[in-house]
């Protein structure tokens, strides 16, 4: 009996240590676009070359626009990975890299669609 305890125990353990490690999807589809996580509406740049595996908007660009970051999440079609030319992992759409943008302040703020006619709301 006190052996079935220790093993469920230990079970139990694994399943919830699990739970608390599961990672939240980087993206995702509301109301006919895709936002982060956490609700912020994502864009991608005209500059950047579809199925090219990088993203041009580096240095102060990527301080205005931000990469929506990889994390440790597992990616399928039509998401894929995009390695930056500083090391760093960022979610691409159907090829393209994806970026938030500095001015959204909250959740549903679209500020950065066709900013400079360049960036776009990645509508689903």
């Amino acid at each position: 009996m006190k052996r079935s305890l220790i093993l469920f125990s230990a079970a139990a353990t694994l399943v919830f240590s699990s739970a608390a490690f599961a990672q939240t999807a980087p993206v995702k589809k509301a109301d006919g676009i895709l936002v982060n996580s956490a609700g912020m509406t994502v864009y991608t740049f005209d500059k950047d070359v579809a199925d090219s595996g990088k993203s041009v908007c580096n240095g102060p660009c990527a301080t205005a626009w931000p990469p929506v970051a990889v994390g440790d999440a597992k990616l399928a079609a039509p998401y894929s990975v995009v390695t930056r030319d500083d090391g760093a992992k960022q979610v691409a759409y159907k090829g393209k890299p994806l970026y938030l943008f500095v001015s959204d302040t909250k959740a549903g703020d679209r500020n950065g669609d066709n900013v400079k006619e360049v960036w776009h709301v990645v509508k689903d």
